[in-house]
């Protein structure tokens, strides 16, 4: 009986797994469909791309409507890549404006214009109405709340992780390099325990 029981455990645990692993792909594959249908949408409707809109969203989601290039880099929720080029041209859009920043002229702050106010208050009900239509409509009352937390979770540990370098290895007994365990806030090893990947059952 306890062999059988080991059994059933083990294969329980590898469907588990597998669980996992399939929301991963299915997870990928939705945002590689869901964003340029979401970007072709809000081009079409009010002429702004779907990555200008997120770096003026970020912006003005601050006091004072701006950012560093560095603190926008880190706000960014698409593509960091060409953030340098995509800011120039968003300048030349007359959308954004680089600024001193207060008591150091060397830096330059990203700066809203107030057209491109104008030009969020017209895209945000567009992108909303996008992402109830081909995003929220999929997913049912009872499942929203488990999607949000699990995305949550993972982004938590996913902003703690520790990144490999070579400090990261140690040396084994038998002389291999081995990679030493990311910590995560609560001790555990945030992208690697099982504990940290476990659904929660209420």
């Amino acid at each position: 009986m306890a062999v059988r029981s080991e059994r059933s455990k083990a294969r329980s645990a590898g469907v588990d797994q597998q669980s996992r692993l399939n929301a991963w792909h299915a997870f990928l594959v939705a945002h590689a469909a869901l964003e340029p249908i979401l970007n072709r949408e809000l081009e079409a409707a009010c002429g702004l791309p779907l990555r200008w809109f997120d770096v003026l969203v970020q912006l003005d989601a601050m006091p004072h409507k701006r950012l560093s290039m560095t603190e926008l880099a880190n706000a960014v929720l698409l593509s960091k890549s060409g953030l340098t080029r995509l800011v120039d041209r968003i300048e030349e859009a007359g959308l954004v404006q680089r600024a001193s920043a207060p008591g150091d002229r060397r830096s330059l702050l990203i700066v809203l214009t107030p057209s491109s106010e104008k030009t969020l208050k017209r895209a945000a009900p567009i992108h909303e109405d996008g992402i109830r239509r081909h995003f929220a409509a999929y997913i049912t009352d009872n499942e929203a709340a488990a999607v949000e937390a699990a995305l949550e979770r993972i982004a938590a540990a996913a902003r703690h992780y520790e990144p490999v370098t070579s400090q990261n290895w140690v040396l084994g007994s038998n002389g291999t390099k081995n990679r030493s365990k990311p910590r995560g806030p609560l001790g555990q090893s945030p992208l690697t325990d099982r504990a940290a990947i476990e659904v929660r059952r209420e």
